[in-house]
C-alpha cells in the first residue's frame, strides 16, 4: 500500500519479480490489492501509513498497517525479507518495533547503491540517522562493507568517508574523529572522498551521517534528472540535433540505464535482526521488481547473519 503509485505499480513489480525461488507475499487492503494480484497471496491489513505521517504516530496507532505487518512477518519467520515503498521513517520505526536491532548495533542505517563507471558504490547512511556519533559511522562502514561483499559481489571493498576535502584535517568534528577511528579498523579504509566522487567509483563504500547522505542522494537524483531532461530537450530542438540524437541514442540509453535509480530499486536497512529493503516512494513497477530482487540477493547472501557475525567479532564497535 506504500508509495506514490501503489498498489498497481507495486503489485506489478511483485509479479515481475516472481520466479521459481522467489514468491512475493502482498500485504494490504485485500479488496484493493487482490484485483491486481494475479494469483499472488494477499494478507489483509486494515490500516495504511500515509507518506507524510509521523513515524512516532504510526508506531503508536498503525501497528495494524501493511507496513508494520511485513516487518512482523519477518520477525515471526513467515517471510524472509520485507520490502516497502512506503513512509521511510515509519518503516524504520516498524523495523525497530517489530524486528529489533542486532545485539551491539547502535543505529540501523540505510545502504544505497549508487551507479558508477566501474560498478556501484554503497552510500551509508542514506537517511536513517540525521544525527550520529563517530562510533555509529564506524559501524556503518562495517555494515556497508558486508552489503558490498554479499549483495553486490565486491571482494575486499574499499571504504571511504564523505567529507569536504581529501585531506585528513578537512571536515567537521564528526568527520575528523570518525577518520581516526576508521583508520584503526580492519576495514580497507582509503580515507576521505568528496561529493564529486560519489559516482566516480573511487570507493566501494562511502560512509556519512544520515542527514549528509540524504542531502547528497537527493542532490544526485535531481542533478541526473535535470541533465537527462535537458539533453532530451536539446536533442529535439531542431532538425540537426534530432539527426544527431538518432546517432547517440544507443549510447544515451546505456547511460540512462546506468544512472537510473530504478536499476537497483531499493536500499537495505541494515542493523536489524531481520532484513528490510526500502524502495523509493515513486517506485515504478521496474523499480519495485528490482527492489524485490535486491532483497532476495540479501537473503541468499545472508547479509543479516554476516553483519551479526562481524559485530560478534568486536570489529564493528570501537567502543566495545
Amino acid at each position: 500500500m506504500g508509495g506514490d503509485r501503489a498498489p498497481e505499480e507495486i503489485v506489478a513489480g511483485a509479479l515481475a519479480a516472481r520466479g521459481p525461488r522467489l514468491e512475493p507475499v502482498l500485504h494490504g487492503r485485500e479488496p484493493v490489492v487482490t484485483p491486481f494480484a494475479n494469483g499472488l497471496p494477499v494478507v489483509h491489513a486494515d490500516d495504511v501509513v500515509a507518506m507524510d505521517e509521523k513515524p512516532g504516530d504510526a508506531a503508536r496507532t498503525k501497528r495494524g498497517s501493511s507496513l508494520f505487518a511485513v516487518c512482523r512477518a519477518v520477525a515471526e519467520g513467515e517471510s524472509d525479507v520485507a520490502v516497502s515503498a512506503g513512509n521511510t521513517g515509519a518503516l524504520l520505526a516498524a523495523g525497530l518495533v517489530e524486528i529489533g536491532r542486532l545485539p551491539g548495533v547502535h543505529r540501523p542505517a540505510i545502504a544505497i547503491p549508487l551507479p558508477g563507471p566501474d560498478g556501484p558504490t554503497v552510500l551509508i547512511d542514506g537517511g536513517a540517522n540525521a544525527d550520529a556519533r563517530p562510533e555509529h559511522l564506524v559501524q556503518f562502514g562495517h555494515m556497508g562493507a558486508v552489503f558490498a561483499e554479499e549483495a553486490l559481489g565486491i571482494a575486499s571493498p574499499r571504504v571511504a568517508l564523505l567529507s569536504i576535502g581529501e585531506e585528513p584535517e578537512k571536515g567537521n568534528k564528526l568527520v575528523r574523529e570518525t577518520h581516526e577511528l576508521l583508520r584503526a579498523t580492519g576495514l580497507r579504509y582509503t580515507g576521505n572522498v568528496e561529493g564529486r566522487d560519489l559516482l566516480a567509483s573511487v570507493a566501494d563504500v562511502v560512509v556519512c551521517d544520515g542527514f549528509t547522505g540524504n542531502v547528497a542522494l537527493k542532490t544526485l537524483e535531481g542533478g541526473i534528472q535535470t541533465v537527462m531532461t535537458g539533453l532530451r530537450e536539446a536533442i529535439g530542438a531542431g532538425l540537426r540535433t534530432r539527426v544527431g540524437g538518432l546517432l547517440i541514442r544507443p549510447a544515451a540509453r546505456v547511460l540512462r540505464a546506468k544512472l537510473d535509480p530504478d536499476t537497483y530499486g531499493g536500499a537495505y536497512l541494515l542493523g536489524l535482526k531481520g532484513l528490510v529493503v526500502i524502495a523509493h516512494g515513486s517506485s515504478s513497477r521496474a523499480a519495485a521488481a528490482n527492489a524485490i530482487r535486491l532483497a532476495a540477493r540479501g537473503v541468499e547472501g545472508r547479509v543479516v547473519e554476516r553483519v551479526a557475525a562481524r559485530l560478534a567479532e568486536g570489529r564493528a564497535d570501537p567502543a566495545g
